[in-house]
Protein backbone atom coordinates (compact mmCIF):
# COMPACT_ATOMS: atom_id res chain seq x y z
CA UNK A 1 0.00 0.00 0.00
CA UNK A 2 1.14 3.44 -0.86
CA UNK A 3 -0.75 6.24 0.40
CA UNK A 4 -0.50 9.81 -1.43
CA UNK A 5 -1.72 13.01 -0.11
CA UNK A 6 -1.89 15.59 -2.86
CA UNK A 7 -2.42 19.07 -1.81
CA UNK A 8 -2.88 22.64 -3.17
CA UNK A 9 -0.54 24.69 -2.07
CA UNK A 10 3.04 25.04 0.61
CA UNK A 11 2.54 24.36 4.23
CA UNK A 12 4.63 27.77 4.67
CA UNK A 13 5.15 28.46 8.60
CA UNK A 14 7.18 26.22 10.28
CA UNK A 15 4.92 25.10 13.17
CA UNK A 16 2.58 23.65 10.40
CA UNK A 17 5.18 22.06 8.69
CA UNK A 18 6.72 20.57 11.90
CA UNK A 19 3.24 18.48 12.67
CA UNK A 20 2.94 17.55 9.10
CA UNK A 21 6.09 16.18 9.17
CA UNK A 22 5.63 14.00 12.37
CA UNK A 23 2.53 12.37 11.43
CA UNK A 24 3.92 11.75 7.79
CA UNK A 25 7.13 10.20 9.77
CA UNK A 26 4.69 8.09 11.76
CA UNK A 27 2.73 7.12 8.92
CA UNK A 28 5.86 5.92 7.16
CA UNK A 29 6.42 3.37 10.04
CA UNK A 30 3.74 1.48 8.61
CA UNK A 31 3.24 2.48 5.14
CA UNK A 32 4.72 3.86 1.74
CA UNK A 33 3.56 7.43 2.05
CA UNK A 34 4.41 10.71 0.28
CA UNK A 35 3.36 14.58 0.00
CA UNK A 36 2.92 16.31 -3.10
CA UNK A 37 1.90 19.71 -3.53
CA UNK A 38 0.43 21.55 -6.50
CA UNK A 39 0.34 25.47 -7.08
CA UNK A 40 -3.11 25.17 -8.10
CA UNK A 41 -6.26 23.22 -8.15
CA UNK A 42 -6.21 22.74 -11.74
CA UNK A 43 -2.43 20.56 -11.37
CA UNK A 44 -4.26 17.79 -8.71
CA UNK A 45 -5.29 15.66 -11.65
CA UNK A 46 -1.68 16.09 -13.10
CA UNK A 47 -0.19 15.02 -9.80
CA UNK A 48 -2.24 11.99 -8.92
CA UNK A 49 0.02 8.57 -9.59
CA UNK A 50 -1.32 6.60 -12.41
CA UNK A 51 -3.80 3.96 -10.98
CA UNK A 52 -4.30 5.52 -8.18
CA UNK A 53 -7.62 4.80 -6.29
CA UNK A 54 -8.80 8.20 -5.59
CA UNK A 55 -10.32 10.35 -2.43
CA UNK A 56 -11.30 13.60 -2.88
CA UNK A 57 -11.64 15.65 0.52
CA UNK A 58 -14.79 17.85 0.41
CA UNK A 59 -17.07 19.33 2.37
CA UNK A 60 -20.27 17.35 0.84
CA UNK A 61 -18.22 14.14 1.38
CA UNK A 62 -18.54 11.07 3.63
CA UNK A 63 -18.30 11.76 7.09
CA UNK A 64 -16.94 8.74 8.89
CA UNK A 65 -15.85 7.82 12.21
CA UNK A 66 -11.88 7.04 12.40
CA UNK A 67 -12.67 3.16 12.83
CA UNK A 68 -14.29 3.49 9.31
CA UNK A 69 -11.94 5.51 8.08
CA UNK A 70 -9.50 2.35 8.91
CA UNK A 71 -11.56 0.13 7.43
CA UNK A 72 -11.84 2.13 4.29
CA UNK A 73 -8.18 2.39 3.38
CA UNK A 74 -7.62 -1.24 4.37
CA UNK A 75 -10.28 -1.97 1.44
CA UNK A 76 -9.03 0.78 -0.90
CA UNK A 77 -5.21 -0.07 -0.88
CA UNK A 78 -6.49 -3.91 -1.70
CA UNK A 79 -7.52 -2.73 -4.97
CA UNK A 80 -5.73 -1.62 -8.33
CA UNK A 81 -2.15 -1.07 -7.95
CA UNK A 82 -2.53 -0.54 -3.71
CA UNK A 83 -1.70 3.16 -4.04
CA UNK A 84 -4.43 5.49 -2.13
CA UNK A 85 -4.41 9.33 -3.31
CA UNK A 86 -5.98 11.76 -1.18
CA UNK A 87 -6.55 14.86 -2.41
CA UNK A 88 -7.13 18.67 -0.61
CA UNK A 89 -8.07 21.85 -2.56
CA UNK A 90 -7.40 25.11 -2.34
CA UNK A 91 -10.27 27.56 -1.38
CA UNK A 92 -12.25 26.99 -4.53
CA UNK A 93 -11.84 23.29 -3.48
CA UNK A 94 -11.29 20.41 -5.74
CA UNK A 95 -12.83 20.68 -9.34
CA UNK A 96 -15.70 19.81 -10.87
CA UNK A 97 -14.68 17.20 -13.44
CA UNK A 98 -11.93 15.77 -10.96
CA UNK A 99 -14.08 15.57 -8.43
CA UNK A 100 -16.88 13.71 -10.51
CA UNK A 101 -13.88 11.09 -10.92
CA UNK A 102 -13.23 10.37 -7.52
CA UNK A 103 -13.73 6.93 -6.43
CA UNK A 104 -14.57 8.48 -2.82
CA UNK A 105 -15.18 11.19 -1.59
CA UNK A 106 -15.03 12.07 2.21
CA UNK A 107 -15.26 15.14 4.68
CA UNK A 108 -12.90 15.54 7.51
CA UNK A 109 -15.27 17.76 9.38
CA UNK A 110 -18.79 19.87 8.59
CA UNK A 111 -16.41 22.70 9.37
CA UNK A 112 -14.81 25.07 6.98
CA UNK A 113 -11.00 23.86 7.81
CA UNK A 114 -7.99 25.82 6.10
CA UNK A 115 -6.43 23.40 3.59
CA UNK A 116 -3.22 23.32 5.14
CA UNK A 117 -4.65 22.42 8.78
CA UNK A 118 -6.52 19.75 6.70
CA UNK A 119 -3.75 18.45 5.47
CA UNK A 120 -2.01 17.85 9.06
CA UNK A 121 -5.39 16.38 10.29
CA UNK A 122 -5.82 13.67 7.25
CA UNK A 123 -2.22 13.11 8.13
CA UNK A 124 -2.62 12.37 11.64
CA UNK A 125 -6.11 10.64 10.54
CA UNK A 126 -4.35 8.14 8.55
CA UNK A 127 -1.38 7.25 10.69
CA UNK A 128 -4.54 6.53 13.63
CA UNK A 129 -6.34 4.59 11.31
CA UNK A 130 -3.05 2.15 10.95
CA UNK A 131 -2.99 2.11 14.22
CA UNK A 132 -6.01 0.73 14.26
CA UNK A 133 -5.72 -2.12 11.40
CA UNK A 134 -3.03 -3.39 13.97
CA UNK A 135 -4.75 -2.96 17.44
CA UNK A 136 -1.98 -0.44 18.70
CA UNK A 137 -3.16 1.54 21.72
CA UNK A 138 -2.85 4.84 20.46
CA UNK A 139 -6.58 5.13 18.83
CA UNK A 140 -8.46 3.97 22.21
CA UNK A 141 -11.31 3.27 19.92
Amino acid sequence: MKLVIIAVGKLKDAETRTLADDYMGRLRRYTACEEREVKAASELEGAIPKGALIVALEVHGDAVTSPELAKRVESWSSRGKGIVAFLIGGAEGIPGPLSAKADARLSLSKLTLPHRLARVFLAEQLYRAMTILRGEPYARE
